[in-house]
């Protein structure tokens, strides 16, 4: 019988009628399914990150304190947007606490920028100004190079990626910001920016229970990172994780999306951008910089330098447009414990368009307060389930954004894991 014979008896049968086909088919789901395992994060056996306190508190103002300041970058004429800021973090919690505010600028700082923010707080402040060498191209790098691939960048339409300032803000903050003189003596940082606003009073100190709770890393808003910004950044701090030895934590493992691709055909994948050597790929999930409060230790430790080294030395921040955001974020879900890492569910936090808006807690908003009425005699509804504190923003939408990114960076800590999630993972 010759081979195009049994070809079209193959046919008339039906493919699905091959015994190899079935067991090629069963060999590859098979091997799917190990693959997608490793990449499972095991539900911990109780919850790993709950709020610091659901409810308001009587500030505690002569408790020690940690050794800490709010940092805002900004610009001379940003002062009227830096005030608000400030008066929103003094009116919600620093009238309390008292923590110095540094103000970096990579000019000198103008009078009226200064006698302004002087005014809207009763805190410490300094105005330092960021190194020269730590705002420009690198001494290594072609300029006219990185110059052009700006100007390109921006034709193309990419975000904020037209602007050489922006590229180095985002290469600041992700490496030498942590060590610059300013901020030396300090152990932890709370980012502010400007034209920010605080709408629940934290009459807490998050730096006390941040130190007291073992966190490094503490976020408000997670969003996706837009991916034209920073097509090889995953495929090289992959890399760099599998040159280093370095496991695979259930952190690691809620950022990457497995690869339903079978073997061999997998690793082809990794040509394409946001995905490592093995075909896998970055669900673009990112903790929000703007705000965070951290511990400035962590990213200046021999691991999270070294990381920053390799990045710097392939010019991505200047040749594509590496975030600051998108950097932070990969390295504390390689670097860090599930358990070091603290989402502010009880901030009420607006940034541009994007907010984070916790209900008020039933019965926990201690209207007798004496101390808290001076600052916040009104506030929104309590709702059942609310964790915030005289929060004034409507709780019944916690945030105007999609919650896919956080309930898959809040994985490893919580058992509770919407299925919504688990199928966006397939669209996504």
């Amino acid at each position: 019988m010759s081979v195009l014979h049994r070809l079209r008896l193959r046919r008339r049968g039906g493919w699905h009628q091959s015994p190899f086909l079935w067991v090629l088919g069963l060999a590859c789901f098979l091997e799917v399914a190990y693959h997608t395992s490793r990449f499972h994060v095991p539900v911990p056996p109780r919850e790993l990150d709950a709020p610091f306190y659901s409810s308001c508190q009587e500030p505690i103002v002569d408790q020690p304190r940690e050794n800490a300041a709010i940092v805002m970058l900004a610009r001379n004429e940003e002062a009227d947007k830096a005030a608000r800021s400030v008066r929103s973090i003094e009116e919600r919690f620093n009238r309390w606490f008292k923590y110095p505010i540094v103000f970096l600028n990579d000019e000198p700082w103008s009078d009226d920028f200064i006698g302004i923010l002087n005014a809207s707080t009763t805190a410490s402040t300094f105005f330092e100004r960021v190194p020269k060498k730590e705002w420009t191209f690198p001494s290594w790098m072609d300029t006219d190079a990185a110059r052009t691939s700006i100007k390109d960048q921006g034709n193309r339409g990419i975000l904020y990626a037209g602007k050489e300032t922006y590229h180095h803000m985002c290469r600041f903050f992700s490496g030498s910001f942590y060590k610059i003189e300013a901020l030396k003596k300090y152990k932890w940082y709370w980012r502010l920016e400007p034209d920010v606003e605080f709408s629940c009073s934290l009459t807490y100190d998050p730096f006390v229970e941040m130190a007291r709770h073992k966190k490094v890393y503490g976020f408000t808003i997670s969003l996706w990172e837009e991916k034209r910004t920073c097509p090889s950044l995953f495929r090289e701090v992959s890399d760099w994780k599998e040159a280093q030895g370095i496991p695979s934590s259930a952190l690691w493992k809620a950022s990457v999306d497995a690869s339903w691709t079978p073997w061999p055909f997998r690793s082809m994948l990794s040509w394409f951008s946001h995905r490592d050597r093995s075909g896998d790929g970055w669900n673009l999930c990112h903790y929000w910089s703007n705000f965070e409060i951290a511990d400035l230790d962590f990213f200046r430790g021999a691991k999270y330098q070294d990381l920053y080294q390799h990045l710097e030395h392939t010019g991505g921040f200047y040749y594509e447009r590496w975030g600051d955001a998108a950097v932070h974020s990969l390295a504390i879900n390689m670097l860090a414990e599930p358990h070091q890492v603290h989402h502010f569910a009880d901030i009420g936090y607006r940034h541009d368009w994007y907010y984070q808006c916790p209900a008020n807690a039933p019965g926990g908003q201690l209207p007798e307060s004496e101390t808290l009425n001076e600052a916040q005699s009104k506030w929104a509804d309590e709702i059942q389930g609310g964790v915030g504190c005289r929060c004034d923003c409507d709780g019944r939408r916690n945030r105007n954004h999609a919650s896919y990114c956080l309930h898959k960076l809040k994985a490893p800590n919580t058992a509770h894991r919407p299925w919504s999630t688990w199928l966006l993972s397939f669209i996504f």
